[in-house]
Formats: structure tokens, sequence, C-alpha cells
């Protein structure tokens, strides 16, 4: 699943999964999508903007873990906030991609997560 407010990086990520083979479910383009999306599809992976509109990406993600401790999310931003990244990881991410960003690492740090 992929939650960001930018149709261009929602496009992109688009296309990274399907060079991967991986099967896209669902997409949001807001926070309050976002969570509907994942309780509607309860992807293997999701990949989270930090900053959406109507909900920001940690209210999301506090949202998706206490509803499925289990799942595995990315998040995304442009902010190479330290501060963000920790509480991120804190509160239950899987891992944090910087934006601009390249379709390989994106497709590593997927396949790598899936597979563990």
């Amino acid at each position: 699943m992929i939650a960001d407010d930018s149709d261009a990086i929602r496009m992109v990520l688009k296309d990274i999964l399907i060079i991967g083979k991986h099967e896209f479910v669902a997409e949001a383009s807001n926070g309050l999508e976002a969570f509907e999306q994942f309780k509607k599809t309860n992807p293997d992976i999701v990949l989270l903007d930090v900053a959406m509109p109507k909900k920001d990406g940690l209210m999301v993600l506090k949202e998706i873990v206490a509803h499925s401790p289990d799942a595995k999310v990315i998040m995304i931003t442009a902010s190479d906030n330290q501060v963000t990244m920790r509480e991120c990881i804190r509160i239950g991410a899987v891992a944090y991609i910087l934006k601009p960003f390249n379709f390989e690492d994106v497709l590593h740090k997927i396949s790598e997560i899936l597979n563990s």
C-alpha cells in the first residue's frame, strides 16, 4: 500500500512496486484515507509519507501499529530530521526512506523487509 499526498510520488512508488513484481493493493492521498485503506486491505507492507494532510504519517503509523502490531511500515519523507526518524522507529516503523529516493534502494528495502 502507498500513502503519499503527492500524485507524482504515488505514481513513482507504484512503478517501483510493479518493477519489483510486487502486488499493489491500495493507495491514499491523505492520512484519513491511509488508515481506512490499511484496514480494508491489510497489506503486507505500507509505504507511508510522514507529512500528509488531514492526519500526519506519525498519527497514521500509531493507528496502524495499534490495529496490527506486526504491520510492516516504511516511512517516507523529504526531511532527514533525526528526531522524527527515531520517533517513527520507536512507534513501530520498520524502516525510513528519504526523498528523493532511487528505485533500487526502495526495491531492496521492500524485499529485505518482506523476506525477514
